[in-house]
C-alpha cells in the first residue's frame, strides 16, 4: 500500500517535496514512479528511479526542476519540486513497478494522490 503526500498550494516559482510511504518489506524491490493528472488531461509520466536509487530517468518537462529519491530503509520515496510553474498544477500519485518505466501500465501499486496547485 502506498500513501503520497506533501501537496499543496504554492506560488510559482517555490518549492514542495511530496513523499510516497510505502508499507510492507518489499518496498525496496521494486522501481518508483511518480506520475500526475491535471483536470483534463490523461495522466502523465514525472519521473522513475530505479530499486537502488542509482538510476533515475525524468520527463522532459520536469527535468532540471524535479529530483526524484528514495530511502529504503524508511521505505519511503521523495519528489522534490523546484521553479514550479502554474502548468505543474496536477493530482500527482506514486506508483511501484519491477523495474523502471515511463509507462503508467506497466506500474502495479498505486497511491491515492496528493494535489499539487501552483498559482500564477
Amino acid at each position: 500500500q502506498l500513501q503520497a503526500s506533501g501537496g499543496g498550494l504554492v506560488q510559482a516559482g517555490g518549492s514542495l517535496r511530496l513523499s510516497c510511504a510505502a508499507s510492507g518489506h518489499a518496498f525496496s524491490s521494486y522501481a518508483t514512479g511518480w506520475f500526475r493528472q491535471a483536470p483534463g488531461k490523461e495522466r502523465e509520466f514525472v519521473a522513475t528511479i530505479s530499486r537502488s536509487g542509482s538510476s533515475t530517468y525524468y520527463a522532459d518537462s520536469t527535468k532540471g526542476r524535479f529530483t526524484i529519491s528514495r530511502d529504503n530503509a524508511e521505505n519511503t520515496g521523495y519528489l522534490q519540486m523546484n521553479s514550479l510553474k502554474p502548468e505543474d498544477t496536477a493530482v500527482y500519485y506514486c506508483a511501484v513497478a519491477t523495474y523502471t518505466t515511463t509507462v503508467d501500465k506497466q506500474y502495479f501499486a498505486w497511491g491515492q494522490g496528493t494535489q499539487v496547485t501552483v498559482s500564477s
